[in-house]
């Protein structure tokens, strides 16, 4: 049983001289939290232009469970130096000040602390990369008239969507991604049909569409997006691209499936935050860039049993599943530093109010043997094969059109479902089907 030093004989003091509070001596007989105070106040606070902000950022650093890790991280030269800089008003508390530093891993962690802790307004990270790509991308495109419809259309289209998104409170990366490639492959089509034919958008003609697809890899099929955006936008008429059919598709068998899901469920050949994503992927079909960005209130607790909010109508979470859900609840990783156990997300990164990013989960999973792919067409045939795959859509978050496509791979059409006396409807709030 853990004991006081007076109640377990040890003669010496392990008092903090400056707190009082009962700890190992880290310097001088104090405790690590107030040398690590003393340390920050004098290289942050005392040559401050706003010795208000640098306090709430001493004090913030001083909140954390293992002071120890902050000296750790101070010992690196330029972290001390960027954090006198940013102390003395030579950078912009601001996050175009910070954006002037570059987009180091040290940048990204410094402005996720600074928002966590409020000294910045939040922003979307995806966002911000991508108003910064696109200024780049486009000023490398000398010729104006095919500059100029990429413009409008990455502006337009893409960052207006993303913004939204963002708006919303939904993740930016996966469209962000898709959009940096179709914007890619647009200016690449336009700079060959001007470099290659002499020719513009506007007299852009189906053969040169067609023989621009024909003779390079399919991520050329990515111009689709664009020319139905420019039919809209009447900047050019008659180009018809079709939606892109794989020639294969990644499917694990069931038996595979459940294999792997015991794995994740039972044996401890990963940590635990690990086989709690795993098991996500496996149970519930979740893409792993959603399944890094749920939160913990997507954890619902009922009389019952515990539910998962994945789409309109919260799910079960079957045993053993809730129970491995409930202890990774209750042991979070990354919670002892700058995020001070307040972290809303179920899977905490290491940057201070940040989920985990997607490809630290995918790695993970692929390294222990697991198609992701396969393992979500997998799940959704399973899954479609036992219930109406219009409320599998509800339930998880995913379109009709996408269940629909499992449904018909399964032999399991809408037909099928006739027995469901009366027809399937959404109520006027819009969250669930119910039988009209």
């Amino acid at each position: 049983m853990p004991a006081c030093v007076a109640c377990a004989g040890i003669p010496d003091a392990f008092r903090c001289e400056a707190c009082g509070i009962e700890a190992e001596p880290y310097r001088r007989g104090t405790c690590a939290r107030c040398a690590l105070r003393a340390d920050l106040t004098a290289l942050l606070v005392e040559p401050a232009a706003d010795q208000k902000a640098m306090r709430r950022l001493v004090d913030a650093l001083c909140a954390v469970d293992r002071p120890e890790s902050i000296f750790v991280w101070l010992r690196a030269e330029p972290v001390r130096a960027l954090l006198v800089r940013l102390a003395t008003g030579e950078i912009p508390l601001t996050h175009e000040g910070l954006d002037e530093e570059g987009d180091s891993r040290r940048i990204e962690h410094l402005r996720s602390l600074l928002e966590h802790h409020g000294l910045l307004p939040e922003r979307d990270h995806y966002l911000a990369l991508f108003e910064r790509w696109l200024t780049t991308k486009l000023s490398a495109v000398q010729e104006l008239e095919v500059r100029r419809p990429v413009e409008r259309f990455a502006t337009w289209h893409h960052l207006r969507r993303i913004r939204a998104i963002a708006r919303a409170g939904e993740p930016t990366r996966g469209p962000v991604h898709s959009a940096k490639q179709e914007v890619t492959e647009t200016i690449k089509f336009l700079s060959w049909l001007h470099e290659s034919h002499g020719r513009l958008l506007a007299d852009c003609v189906q053969a040169d569409v067609d023989a621009w697809l024909a003779a390079g890899p399919t991520t050329r099929h990515a111009i689709r997006t664009f020319f139905v955006w420019a039919r809209k936008a009447r900047l050019c008429s008659g180009i018809i691209i079709g939606f892109r059919q794989a020639m294969s598709e990644r499917q694990l068998t069931q038996e595979d499936r459940l294999s792997w899901l015991r794995e994740c469920l039972v044996n401890n050949s990963e940590t635990l935050p690990y086989r709690v994503a795993g098991a996500l992927l496996l149970l519930y079909a979740q893409p792993v860039v959603r399944i890094a960005s749920l939160r913990t209130s997507n954890v619902v607790a009922t009389p019952s049993g515990l539910r998962l909010s994945l789409g309109y109508e919260p799910v079960d979470v079957p045993e053993p599943f809730a129970a491995l859900l409930r202890q990774h609840l209750t042991s979070r990783p990354n919670l002892r530093t700058g995020n001070h156990g307040e972290s809303p997300w179920l899977f905490p990164s290491t940057r201070a109010g940040q989920h985990v990013h997607p490809n630290t989960l995918m790695d993970r999973l692929r390294d222990l043997g697991i198609s992701l792919l396969g393992a979500r067409n997998a799940a959704l045939r399973g899954l479609v094969a036992e219930v109406p795959a219009p409320l599998v859509a509800e339930m998880l978050g995913y379109s009709y059109q996408v269940m629909d496509r499992h449904a018909a791979a399964t032999a399991a059409s809408y037909a099928r479902y006739v027995a469901l006396q009366g027809p399937w409807r959404r109520p006027v709030d819009g969250r669930t089907l119910q039988k009209g």
